[in-house]
């Protein structure tokens, strides 16, 4: 029998080849140690060019949560836009599930394109990431922004009623959803607006997008959760630019400015995107744009015309 037609499937070729338009090439690292590292990269690099870098979430790989945004970031930045572990075809043997292990790999990969000083992006996940990087990595990260990413969250906080979900386990089962029921779940959680969507697609995208390494990536999340502290946060002195939707049920807009207090005035600033959620990448997109333009362009305008 002839296999159903997958739309998301179809989508995530044509976000492959909006990457490849827009001046990317697809790249695989093999790290030596069991880990290999998948990112997209530019098919040139230009020296005069400074180096960005956007770290994805959990949601959905780097091109669906990045595509909108590649076009024009291509043509100020040398972009590269790396698939985390456990995301498109990076992986690890190793057992480590930190953020800390994720950021030494994603250095070690940049590192093997020559890149060592470089600006980066992180959404929700991919914030905890960067801000990881940024602490291990000082000489090599020039300023941060983060977007939609409770950095300060602490083990407590679920207890303390801060989440719409009561557990870590509960969490698991709607940002890794694999039923219908659940990916409406998670569509409620995490947009201002959720979009109605027919069953049919939501398990389509859930045959495409979360089915692969389902246990590594409930391992990541409860490795985030985990004994975490606000005091074992290390602090970071790269300028920083945070950006929230205000209406962020997954990570409530608090956490942002425990963020903003942790960083302190002189190195962080921050802004709210007013009706949207957790996804401000698709509710908030242009705005959010907008933002992190005037923080990433800063830096060029005197040595980058």
């Amino acid at each position: 029998m002839a296999k159903c037609f997958s739309f998301m499937s179809f989508q995530d070729k044509l976000y492959r080849f909006s990457f490849g338009y827009s001046g990317l090439k697809s790249s695989v690292t093999d790290l030596g140690d069991g880990t290999v590292i998948h990112c997209w990269i530019p098919k040139m690099t230009k020296p005069r060019k400074p180096n960005l870098l956007l770290i994805h979430g959990i949601g959905a790989n780097a091109m669906w949560q990045f595509n909108e945004f590649i076009g024009p970031l291509t043509n100020r930045f040398n972009l590269y836009v790396p698939q985390l572990l456990f995301f498109g075809d990076s992986y690890t043997t190793r057992p480590e599930r930190s953020e800390v292990f994720q950021a030494q790999c994603i250095m070690r990969a940049m590192e093997s394109y020559g890149v060592n000083k470089m600006m980066i992006v992180g959404l929700s996940y991919g914030g905890f990431v960067g801000y990881s990087m940024a602490a291990q990595f000082p000489s090599a990260v020039d300023r941060l922004v983060i977007a939609a990413s409770g950095i300060c969250l602490e083990e407590k906080d679920m207890e303390d009623g801060m989440f719409k979900v009561s557990s870590v386990e509960e969490a698991i089962t709607i940002l890794l959803p694999q039923t219908p029921a659940k990916m409406r779940e998670l569509l409620k959680l995490t947009f201002y607006q959720p979009p109605k969507i027919p069953n049919c697609l939501l398990n389509d995208f859930i045959n495409v997008m979360c089915t692969e390494y389902h246990q590594e990536r409930k391992e990541l999340i409860e490795a985030l959760h985990k004994d975490r502290k606000l005091a074992d946060l290390p602090k970071i002195h790269q300028p920083t630019f945070i950006i929230w939707g205000e209406k962020d049920k997954v990570f409530p807009i608090e956490l942002g400015h425990r963020l903003k207090r942790h960083l302190g005035e002189n190195i962080a600033e921050m802004v709210i995107i007013k009706n949207a959620g957790h996804a401000i990448n698709v509710e908030g997109s242009k705005e959010m744009f907008k933002h992190m333009k005037r923080f990433l362009y800063q830096s060029l305008s005197s040595t980058h015309p």
